[in-house]
């Protein structure tokens, strides 16, 4: 798209992709790259299933003794990453139907809303979303951080205001927050 360059980097399965998204933070722009790591995840995890079906059901896989336990390995491969694909086929058809809402200071904060957190060293935007925790988009106006609300900033962020002071409990100890902004 000429004139975007947008950014992700997602920790896990998906290799880094680097783009840059214009400022101010365009929430749709976060989605639909949210969107588009998902999805590029669900066609790498889909070839790699083929693959392992294929491979487990070759003619040069059939056991060779009682001993022999290739195709039994590839069975349970392929039925992990089976179960892989069908998580994410999930999390892309959570975020489509996702609906972006537009908050305001008094607003609660939930699903789709775009916070920015003052953790005393640097300013954190978090965007929560249903599914796609981890991702990380770069823009102009600083790095995007999507999360789900399993996880314990989302936690700590749902049903808080703009203004509102909070402690984030992490596997990295007790951090004091607070709420810069809501969108």
């Amino acid at each position: 798209m000429p004139g975007f360059c947008y950014g992700i980097h997602v920790e896990g399965e998906s290799a880094k992709r680097h783009h840059v998204v214009p400022s101010p933070i365009d929430k749709k722009r976060i989605l639909a790259l949210l969107c588009e790591s998902v999805g590029a995840d669900l066609a790498t995890m889909s070839a790699a299933q083929r693959q392992v079906v294929d491979g487990a059901t070759h003619e040069e896989n059939k056991p060779e003794n009682d001993k022999d336990t290739r195709a039994l390995e590839q069975s349970y491969l392929a039925r992990g990453q089976a179960q892989r694909v069908v998580e994410l086929q999930d999390s892309l058809n959570k975020l489509k139907a996702l609906e972006l809402r537009s908050f305001s200071a008094t607003s609660a904060i939930g699903l789709s809303a775009l916070v920015s957190v003052d953790d005393g060293r640097d300013v954190v935007h978090y965007f929560i979303a249903p599914a796609g925790g981890g991702v990380r988009v770069s823009s102009a106006s600083g790095e995007v951080r999507v999360v789900t609300p399993q996880s314990p900033i989302a936690q700590a962020l749902l049903g808080k205001h703009e203004g509102d002071d909070l402690d984030v409990r992490t596997p990295q100890g007790v951090s004091e927050c607070s709420i810069v902004s809501v969108s």
